[in-house]
């Protein structure tokens, strides 16, 4: 009998390691796709699988192009590849004053993305727009950041735009209107509530230069800015381009999402629309 229950610890004891080892796993799935769905929401049953292109609003706040919902490395074979412009006439200001009310709620851009990315928010006492506290899953270190609002505090977390404004502008944003490129400036798809110190080591570096430390984000990130890049005409170097596949190979159905702004007067999101192999 001593033999049989030898036996039996035996047999439960690598159970028990690989029940471990399962629910182990689970939660770093969990995680991941808690981050994953935060960010990237999953398309709308019936979304085009392919490329599909149609006319951003003439001269008002919005993207140059809509992008709808399409598989990013498809989106991506269709962005231009080319080298960097100078940068030497770059400047902040062409993209127009910082943190604007584009959306007309009577909060700064900043603001809304806080409200938007943090979770558990607390507001300013009297205060609609600002926020005073809160939590960020954050997705660039995947780690759990607090908020506090100061002038110590704030720069804890950062809004990142995930294409770089100086990263845009050698890359087809000079080309662009003033009103485009403070559209850019400002798109709620190009901006995300990150880790500060992540943000400014980033700086202006496109995926050929910088990934996210959070692996689990990487696919999520390369098609945000792929996003981004189709919906202003902006374009890839093919350093970029090669990087960007590197990581998409292994999420091929990763996709794309479209601008956040809402379709302005006379557009529609579903619209006219060029389809693209």
């Amino acid at each position: 009998m001593k033999t049989v229950r030898r036996g039996s610890v035996r047999q439960r004891v690598p159970g028990l390691a690989i029940a471990v080892l399962a629910a182990a796993a689970l939660a770093g799935l969990l995680v991941s796709l808690y981050i994953g769905a935060r960010f990237y929401p999953t398309p709308p049953a019936g979304s085009q699988s392919a490329v599909v292109v149609g006319p951003g609003p003439p001269g008002a706040a919005g993207p140059v192009q809509r992008v709808r919902p399409a598989a990013a490395l498809a989106v991506l074979e269709i962005l231009a590849v080319k080298g960097r412009a100078p940068r030497n006439n770059y400047d902040r200001l062409a993209f127009g004053e910082a943190w604007l009310d584009v959306d007309g709620n009577g909060c700064d851009t900043r603001n809304d993305v806080l409200r938007r990315d943090l979770r558990q928010a607390v507001m300013v006492e009297d205060s609609l727009c600002q926020v005073a506290a809160g939590q960020l899953e954050d997705p660039y270190t995947g780690r759990l950041l607090e908020f506090t609002r100061g002038a110590d505090t704030s720069k804890a977390i950062q809004i990142d735009h995930v294409v770089a404004l100086g990263d845009a502008w050698q890359k087809g944003a000079q080309e662009l209107s003033a009103a485009k490129r403070q559209s850019l400036a400002n798109d709620p798809l190009n901006l995300i509530a990150v880790d500060g110190p992540a943000n400014v080591q980033k700086s202006d570096a496109d995926a050929a230069s910088w990934l996210p430390p959070n692996k689990a984000f990487r696919c999520q990130y390369v098609a945000r800015q792929i996003s981004v890049k189709a919906a202003y005409r902006l374009w890839v170097t093919q350093a970029e381009k090669d990087a960007m596949r590197r990581v998409l190979a292994g999420c091929p159905g990763q996709q794309t999402l479209d601008s956040g702004y809402p379709p302005g007067p006379g557009e529609s999101a579903g619209g006219p629309a060029q389809t693209v192999p």
